[in-house]
């Protein structure tokens, strides 16, 4: 990487780490672009280069989020002998995640927000294709395994990640231990239903 690169590269993260520390502080909404200009002592041109817009700015953030949970969950996956259990041991790390994440009530207030422009729609669209393609993955191999029926695994990595977003939003005023919890009913009703087994 050449140096003018590599400076770019240098104020993009320092953009998005005062940026980042902002939306915890004061939320998504209350932070201003002027208020990352001060804080970061780059010019509002600068941001703009960088994110395109404070969208732009939350979305890098988000995406950085999703990488980081998905390192941290591909080393802890080979824990999970199994499918289901790998989907259980998703759910926890899932429930902790959200439950910790300083950014969680920042993210919430930018996805609440009902007007988006069509290029931030577009780039959260990529990014729920992604985690709807992680949910087919890993169900897929239950499937190939012998854990799973053959079913309709695109339909279920859907019904899985509406499962997971709703839980998401639900337990947010919940203790651990009752976040935890819940995301274990889900993963048992979404593993073997609630109706009785008729004889």
């Amino acid at each position: 990487m050449n140096k003018k690169k590599l400076q770019s590269e240098q104020t993009k993260k320092k953009i998005a780490e005062k940026a980042r520390t902002l939306f915890v502080q004061k939320g998504y909404k209350a932070t201003s672009i002027e208020d990352i200009v001060k804080a970061t002592g780059c010019s509002a041109g600068n941001i703009y280069y960088h994110f395109k817009s404070k969208e732009g700015l939350i979305l890098y953030l988000i995406e950085e989020w999703n990488r980081e949970w998905e390192e941290t969950w591909l080393a802890k996956e080979p824990l999970y002998p199994t499918t289901a259990e790998k989907l259980y041991g998703m759910a926890e790390h899932l429930a902790i995640d959200q439950l910790n994440h300083p950014l969680t009530k920042a993210v919430d207030e930018f996805f609440n927000n009902a007007e988006k422009a069509s290029d931030v729609e577009e780039r959260i669209n990529a990014m729920v294709q992604g985690y709807l393609n992680f949910n087919r993955q890993l169900l897929q191999r239950g499937v190939d395994n012998g854990e799973f029926q053959i079913t309709n695994v695109a339909a279920l990595a859907i019904i899985l990640d509406s499962l997971m977003f709703g839980l998401s939003q639900h337990s947010r005023h919940m203790d651990r231990d009752k976040a935890l919890a819940a995301y274990r009913l889900a993963m048992d009703v979404f593993l073997h239903g609630v109706a009785k087994p008729s004889r």
